[in-house]
């Protein structure tokens, strides 16, 4: 790999926000890509609130070895109410000197690149990129965030499980997914189980409409019954969704899971491994090209640039094909 000669001192990688499959694999590929540049990285533990209190760690290309597999992330993550204030971010800014740190890698979501965005306008000298690191994909300028193929998966393979003991019981199950703002894995997770209903903050839930096709399902003689809920639906979580539901179809046999956060752990799939892994030699790459205030994502097969201000202010929406799919699968 070709040197530049543009030299930075010295590299941080942190995560931030919601804890994501593939994280690890980012922070592995940030520091590895580095090397490759002889620069130095530190990790910056448990977020904004590790920059606050200084706390760093050394990282090289041994230190990594062996986390790509793993779930969560290394170097924690926090929320940091003292970094939201001035004086939060001008003790982080000193930290960042003392540590001889001039560029930071920032793994996480829009609350992540909120933080980025203001603390490199009072301290332009510091260049900031980030990656997507959550499982609701509902970050804009990129096609997937890293976490989301895992937290689908393990959301399709709950579902399939509770399906055979639908099927066993001739039960109505409510699976609540996560997707407080958005309807990535409940729709996508829905419709690879064969759920015969989807409800997603995008689209307004008709409750009439829903108990309609419930009890033309029961008509049918359908062994088993799956609705797949966003956390985030309009008619509530899948507790309230079932008890409205309860008393205008009291023969049906109803339960209730909600998968919670055993959605966010776990091995990272092959898929968000490789993403990672590139979107985290992308960073590097950028900042050594004099590139900041940008998170870099995936279009297709291409790295995409988008300005934090973009990513943060726009997100991405569920495409009409997924919608049309949703209305002709759920019958």
């Amino acid at each position: 790999m070709l040197k530049t000669i543009f030299k930075m001192k010295k590299i941080g990688v942190m995560t931030s926000g919601g804890d994501s499959p593939g994280m690890n694999a980012c922070v592995r590929a940030v520091v590895r890509a580095a090397q490759q540049y002889n620069i130095p990285t530190l990790g910056i533990c448990r977020g904004y609130q590790g920059l606050i209190e200084n706390d760093f760690t050394a990282l090289d290309a041994r230190s990594v070895s062996g986390i790509i597999s793993k779930g969560g992330t290394i170097l924690g993550t926090a929320r940091s109410k003292e970094f939201m204030t001035p004086e939060g971010r001008k003790k982080a800014y000193q930290h960042l000197n003392e540590q001889g740190i001039d560029a930071i890698v920032v793994i996480g979501g829009d609350g992540t690149f909120t933080g980025a965005k203001i603390f490199m306008e009072e301290h332009p000298d510091i260049a900031i990129v980030g990656t997507p690191g959550t499982i609701d994909n509902d970050l804009y300028g990129t096609d997937y965030t890293i976490g989301y193929d895992t937290a689908l998966n393990t959301a399709m393979e709950a579902i399939d499980k509770i399906r055979d003991t639908a099927n066993a019981h001739n039960r109505l199950f409510f699976v609540e997914v996560m997707g407080r703002d958005a309807g990535f894995i409940a729709m996508r997770s829905g419709i690879a189980t064969g759920a015969e209903a989807i409800l997603v903050p995008e689209i307004k839930t008709d409750l009439e409409e829903l108990i309609a096709d419930l009890k033309r399902s029961h008509e049918y003689k359908t062994s088993s019954c799956i609705v797949v809920v966003a956390e985030g639906d309009d008619a509530g979580n899948a507790f309230n969704i079932a008890a409205q539901i309860k008393g205008k179809i009291p023969y049906e046999d109803i339960r209730v899971v909600v998968l919670g956060h055993i959605q966010r752990g776990g091995s990272p799939s092959c898929f968000d491994r490789v993403l990672a892994s590139r979107l985290g030699i992308a960073a590097v790459e950028a900042l050594i090209a004099k590139k900041k205030g940008i998170m870099l994502g995936q279009n297709g097969l291409k790295i995409a640039e988008v300005p934090f201000e973009k990513a943060i202010k726009h997100h991405q929406k569920l495409s009409s094909y997924l919608r049309t799919m949703m209305e002709i699968l759920t019958v």
